[in-house]
């Protein structure tokens, strides 16, 4: 079944990409990933063809010979890209010259927003008529560079064997599972933003969440029209203020829904939602799963995780 999947036009879903590529978690991650494997890391928006990578020291010598080029990896992203639109996350594996790269998705809610990324590396070590064809597909692609220099990076790519790949890409998989997990928590966050009217909306709507609030009610409460109230929330948060208030509640209801003697409808009400069919719905479209399978789930994990931990002191 196709994935929901957010394109270039969105602009508040870009906001929140953004948000989670300057999260602490992920800066830590990409680090000690980079540092671990001597592969790049990025973080790709969904629907771009735009690789973030920071530490150009791990950067693959072929792919920097190509970017160097025109049309050379541009070729390869924009066909990734018109891939990833068309079947919403049937992802391409090989590049032009036979390199394979490792692409998770990311998701906020039920909807694919971003994309992480290892460099480009070679399956098996290269050879000579493999790096022929190479040249052959790249000639044909009309794109034009130096053989020897292309022969030279060609034989200096990095190789990993099937296992070491595939280990790779379960902890890219492991870590955009938790990227989701915390998104919500990083788009809700209320720390220091550029706009002191904004930080003490954040404040006041995190100790209100549970009253009815409406976006009116807040504006006055700080002193600003409603008209210029939105404009400026939706620019600092990159969400509207209905999205954000269900966001805020969420994760509200989240804490309630760890206590295992606590109903559904309870968490809901407590957490200011309505009804429970606003509460199912919200609760889904942000968490990605019914508020039923997401308490299972997260309940199964930690009951799980205390009988390791019981297991290993038990030794």
């Amino acid at each position: 079944m196709p994935l929901p999947h957010c394109t270039e036009s969105d602009p508040h879903v870009a906001d929140l990409v953004e948000n989670l590529r300057r999260s602490e978690i992920y800066r830590e991650f990409q680090c000690a990933f980079q540092d671990t494997t001597h592969l790049t890391l990025g973080l790709r928006s969904a629907g771009t063809a735009v690789h973030q990578v920071t530490d150009a020291k791990w950067v693959n010598p072929l792919c920097a010979l190509l970017s160097s080029v025109n049309q050379g990896c541009t070729t390869c992203l924009t066909a990734r890209q018109r891939k990833e639109l068309a079947n919403r996350g049937d992802l391409p594996r090989p590049c032009l010259v036979g390199m394979s790269h490792a692409s998770v998705p990311v998701r906020i809610g039920e909807t694919v927003v971003a994309f992480l990324e290892t460099g480009q590396v070679l399956l098996h070590p290269p050879s000579t008529v493999e790096f022929r064809r190479a040249v052959s597909r790249l000639a044909k692609w009309g794109i034009g560079i130096d053989v020897k220099r292309l022969e030279h990076a060609y034989f200096r790519t990095r190789v990993l064997d099937r296992r070491h790949y595939d280990a790779v890409v379960r902890l890219l998989a492991i870590f955009a599972q938790h990227l989701s997990t915390v998104s919500n928590q990083l788009a809700v966050a209320t720390g220091p933003t550029t706009s002191p009217v904004i930080d003490k909306a954040k404040s006041y709507i995190a100790a209100h969440a549970t009253e009815d609030l409406s976006l009116v009610g807040v504006a006055h409460a700080m002193n600003t029209s409603p008209f210029y109230f939105c404009k400026m929330f939706r620019q600092a948060t990159g969400l509207h203020f209905v999205d954000y208030l269900g966001r805020v509640r969420v994760e509200k209801a989240k804490n309630l829904l760890l206590n295992p003697h606590c109903r559904i409808s309870e968490a809901a009400f407590e957490a200011g939602f309505q009804s429970l069919s606003q509460f199912n719905r919200v609760f889904r479209r942000v968490a990605g799963e019914p508020p039923t399978h997401w308490r299972g789930r997260v309940l199964s994990e930690a009951a799980q995780g205390s009988l390791r931990s019981a297991t290993r002191w038990s030794r």
